[in-house]
């Protein structure tokens, strides 16, 4: 089994390896909202997003899943209502403000 510093480490190398993939550094920003808004809906994001970028929803959330599921950095919680939020997990804030820091 491995160590939670050898998971960061992997959790860092798979980061690193998908914002390096980042053409026009909406995966970035999408990251940095993470750090400052806590917690967020796919729409909440759409909007905070389409004030720099020419986004869609289907494009977003296409990205979430893959920060949730392969990068493994995202909590998601589902509302009484059925939307499902999506928040940074807080061992790995400090892994995200290193790579794409905070501003």
């Amino acid at each position: 089994m491995r160590s939670p510093q050898e998971i960061k480490r992997v959790i860092e190398v798979r980061l690193r390896s998908y914002i390096s993939r980042d053409r026009t550094g909406i995966r970035r920003e999408l990251l940095r909202l993470f750090v400052r808004i806590k917690s967020m809906t796919i729409a909440e994001l759409v909007a905070e997003l389409q004030k720099q970028f020419s986004v869609t929803f289907h494009k977003i959330a296409s990205m979430v899943g893959i920060i949730a599921s392969r990068i493994g950095i995202l909590r998601v919680t589902k509302k009484p209502d059925g939307v499902s939020s999506f928040e940074l997990k807080d061992k790995y804030i400090d892994v995200v403000v290193r790579i794409v820091g905070v501003g």
